[in-house]
């Protein structure tokens, strides 16, 4: 048998965040968005010659919310671990596994709700599971992290089956007056791993190291109505370093994994990528050489969403019946201070989570 993925749900806050909202509420932070943060983060390189990253960026410069549209944001009530429970056992429910069911729980909680460890303990509390929950953190690229963890623990017969969750809540350490908050949306996905039938499923990843953007993207402690709370902050280097890191580390990491596979980029029924921008679904084709349509991006309606866009744009492919059984796919994600993965999979027949 192979090892692959059984079913794919996500979650969303029910709170949407449009750009109306800051051109009412905070109108001086679009009219001075050039000289904020994110325009800052985004912008043109003073480079002798433009990358493919600066041609499918330029569109988007001209707008200060740098094309993204709305985003889910969690209430003052609602936590990750709730968005978690429910993505979880929307996952579970299309895959039709009772909680009893589940031999391991790897999760990511892109920023868990208290400090120190994360959910995962809570999760197998909430979800009535009889198995470990293990916290794996990998940025951006978790959830191909965590995915290519259970696979391999699965193979070795260490466990039958995984549940693999990731959720993300950036508006917790992005607040509105804030103009990084408008590309960031909060969210959290699952993915049931387990046995599927021989000659589909897993076949092949690459990993590599993103130690060039350490000092970029950064949690600082602040003060902040008398109490210290953590806030995200970028430096003057992240433009230049994320631009350029991009099609090298999408190339090495790609290229790898579908060598190792023994397939080609052509092969390829649809990729599943991350998408932290508007324009990342367009570069990630352009990079690998394939048609723009074997790509979705969910970017518009939930921004960026962290690990999260994984089982976002992977649920959002099989809605519109770009992967079929037998079909080659190649999942890709990139994290800022920790990973780019890429995986290459032979799909099977997988169930949609409810959303």
């Amino acid at each position: 048998m192979g090892v692959g993925i059984k079913a794919v749900a996500y979650a969303v806050p029910d709170q949407v965040r449009r750009n109306d909202y800051w051109h009412e509420h905070h109108p001086e932070l679009v009219s001075s968005a050039s000289d904020r943060t994110l325009a800052r983060v985004w912008a043109r390189r003073e480079a002798a010659a433009r990358n493919l990253f600066d041609e499918e960026m330029e569109p988007y410069l001209g707008d200060p919310f740098r094309g993204a549209v709305e985003r889910r944001i969690l209430a003052d009530d609602e936590t990750s671990l709730g968005l978690e429970v429910l993505a979880a056992r929307r996952a579970l429910t299309a895959a039709r596994w009772a909680p009893g069911e589940v031999d391991l729980l790897l999760l990511t909680s892109f920023i868990p709700d208290q400090p120190g460890p994360g959910n995962a303990a809570y999760l197998v509390k909430e979800l009535g599971l009889r198995c470990p929950g293990i916290n794996i953190e990998s940025a951006c690229s978790s959830t191909l992290v965590s995915l290519n963890t259970a696979v391999g623990l699965i193979e070795a017969g260490q466990y039958r089956n995984a549940l693999v969750v990731s959720s993300c809540c950036y508006s917790r350490f992005a607040p509105p007056w804030d103009t990084l908050s408008w590309f960031m949306g909060d969210g959290a996905g699952a993915l049931v791993v387990g046995e599927v039938p021989e000659g589909q499923g897993w076949v092949a990843g690459q990993t590599i190291h993103t130690a060039a953007t350490c000092g970029t993207f950064s949690l600082d402690l602040v003060a902040e109505n008398g109490k210290a709370v953590h806030r995200m902050s970028a430096s003057r280097e992240t433009a230049r370093v994320i631009n350029e890191i991009g099609e090298p580390c999408m190339r090495e990491a790609c290229t790898g994994a579908l060598e190792k596979a023994g397939i080609r980029a052509e092969d390829l029924a649809c990729m599943v990528t991350n998408t932290p921008t508007a324009w990342y679904a367009s570069f990630a084709a352009k990079v690998l050489g394939i048609p723009r349509d074997r790509l979705v991006s969910t970017y518009e309606r939930f921004a960026n969403t962290g690990p999260v866009l994984i089982p976002m744009n992977l649920h959002e492919s099989m809605q519109q019946g770009k992967l079929h059984a037998g079909d080659w796919v190649l999942l890709y994600a990139i994290g800022s201070v920790s990973t780019a993965v890429a995986t290459v999979m032979r799909w099977s027949d997988a169930s949609l989570g409810a959303t």
